[in-house]
């Protein structure tokens, strides 16, 4: 079921309206206040952290722009926090040289997948000057996948802190070009060396960043081609569908291989036997159209309870 060009992608949107939610488009939206506020009483504090710098030898060669593709390069430095109950919880911050993580091999978190991760960007204005989007947003969606996977939640304001540092740090990465930026990966992992489904008792949160250029790679035409399976779904209801979590992520790379086998880019995913719109690839979906009267609208899809919280598209 692909989707190919501009006039075939208006002609569906009209005969599916059905499926998603409808909203005018205006330039700026109220932020949504009214999930439950969860950070804990205790957490690691910005004003502990500790940094030690690369040294010359360590520091590694900056890419061409245009060979950065996605997630294929990494900055000199990475920021680390230890969670270990029996040293009083949440260790200090570290910011230190970039290097491979020692894990034993029972580590829930490469058995039961107990582990979740955010995507947030820093963007290099006109002005030289370096900014995050809504990163607020996506410390509160991390806590709400920490929750989910009973792994420990922290302060969303004091990571800001440390992450701003970090990229403070390792700023000439921020790539100059306006198709380009440098892409944030904060994760939480359960350590403990333990079988066993329950929770980590111990836990890793770290972030590594990335200069990226586009995710999909387009048509020389600029379109992106979607393919939409029906048998196959991302997520259901009662899941966690709605958490960054890596077991979301896993299961849905066959499908993704079979569409690019086949000349697409990415998976639509649908779901329900009316096939309702959840998200693209790992990414959520909107789609702006010019409506019946002439004006500027988009759709995005109403089963919130599937698909991420968007940092993006977020409505009061």
């Amino acid at each position: 079921m692909p989707l190919r060009r501009s006039k075939v992608l208006v002609k569906w949107l009209i005969e599916n309206q059905h499926k998603f939610q409808t909203r005018s488009r205006r330039l700026r939206r109220p932020i949504n206040k009214t999930s439950p506020h969860i950070t804990p009483d205790i957490s690691f504090r910005y004003d502990d952290l500790r940094v030690s710098l690369a040294a010359p030898y360590q520091l590694r060669p900056k890419p061409d722009v245009g060979d950065l593709g996605f997630g294929k390069f990494f900055t000199d430095h990475m920021l680390k926090v230890y969670y270990q109950p029996t040293l009083g919880g949440w260790q200090k911050p570290e910011i230190s040289p970039f290097e491979n993580l020692s894990m034993h091999p029972a580590s829930k978190a490469l058995h039961y997948a107990v582990q979740l991760f955010e995507g947030m960007k820093a963007y290099r204005g006109k002005d030289d000057k370096i900014r995050l989007f809504r990163p607020e947003l996506n410390m509160h969606r991390m806590n709400l996948a920490a929750q989910r996977s009973s792994l420990p939640m922290f302060d969303g304001e004091e990571l800001i802190k440390c992450i701003s540092r970090l990229v403070q740090i390792d700023q000439e990465w921020v790539p100059h070009s306006e198709q380009s930026t440098l892409y944030i990966r904060p994760t939480l992992i359960g350590i403990e060396p333990a079988f066993g489904v329950q929770a980590s008792d111990s836990a890793l949160l770290f972030v590594i960043l990335s200069p990226v250029s586009s995710y999909y790679k387009a048509s020389s035409d600029g379109a992106v081609s979607i393919y939409a399976d029906p048998s196959v779904v991302r997520a259901f209801p009662g899941g966690v569908g709605n958490r960054k979590v890596g077991s979301n992520y896993g299961p849905t790379i066959e499908t993704t291989s079979k569409a690019s086998k086949l000349g697409h880019h990415q998976v639509l995913w649908l779901f329900g036997p009316d096939h309702q719109l959840t998200e693209v690839g790992a990414m959520n979906i909107f789609m702006v159209y010019v409506n019946e009267n002439g004006g500027n609208a988009h759709l995005h899809p109403i089963i919130t309870l599937l698909i991420a919280i968007s940092v993006i598209n977020n409505f009061a």
